[in-house]
């Protein structure tokens, strides 16, 4: 038996007073794909954060491959490729500077850099400053950065948003199923996210309101959510 990528177990999370995730619990095998759904503020981005060992959990326990949060956190954030609302990339530098930067701190090969801009199709501009790119160019350029250190875990938060449908297709083998690696997606595309993953948790207010095989899942139980 192969343990789980992912095992929460009654995960907590609080703002404040407010409790952001309350309760959470699923595992996820390995290579498997996680999508998640839920309205605005229903903890979707805070788990993601959770995950990758930037918030610490305050209640439940969490393990991501293999380790327990947030004790172990230090042995899993070199495994995680993070992509979130915010690029993580340096406007004033170009797109070959900040993947450079982002290959010292990961140890990872110059040769590397060169192929990811390749693969997202920004070579001809990577000389170019962030701050001169279109939203859909940024959003290119970090998933270039989420995936330069060949992470075994992908937590994408609305990956695809501000891309046009052919660079959707340029960041799918990075990104997507293809990829082979352990994803938790967010999204609010019933149709395209279930078709994307293995298993769905829906959350509302924090709490996880459906949890089930993609398979099992329909665009009307996920529409549920959002009432």
């Amino acid at each position: 038996m192969t343990d789980p990528a992912i095992e929460l177990d009654g995960l907590t999370r609080r703002h404040g007073e407010r409790e952001a995730l309350s309760g959470v619990s699923f595992a996820l095998d390995p290579g498997a794909s996680l999508v998640v759904f839920g309205p605005n503020g229903a903890g979707k981005t805070t788990l993601l954060r959770v995950l990758a060992t930037l918030l610490r959990p305050h209640g439940g326990r969490a393990k991501v491959l293999g380790k327990a949060l947030p004790d172990e956190g230090w042995a899993v954030r070199g495994r995680v490729g993070f992509l979130g609302h915010a690029s993580l990339l340096y406007r004033d530098l170009t797109a070959r500077e900040n993947l450079r930067f982002h290959a010292r701190l990961h140890g990872v090969e110059r040769d590397r850099v060169e192929d990811v801009l390749d693969q997202v199709g920004l070579r001809s501009r990577a000389d170019d400053p962030v701050h001169t790119y279109s939203r859909g160019m940024v959003q290119r350029a970090a998933v270039a950065r989420a995936v330069l250190h060949d992470p075994e875990l992908l937590l994408l938060d609305e990956p695809t948003a501000n891309l046009d449908p052919h660079a959707v297709e340029v960041v799918e083998p990075l990104i997507g199923a293809a990829s082979g690696r352990t994803r938790v997606i967010t999204s609010h595309d019933p149709v395209g996210g279930l078709k994307d993953a293995d298993l769905a948790l829906g959350l509302r207010g924090g709490k996880a309101e459906l949890l089930a095989p993609t398979t099992a899942v329909t665009a009307a139980m996920i529409g549920e959510l959002y009432r």
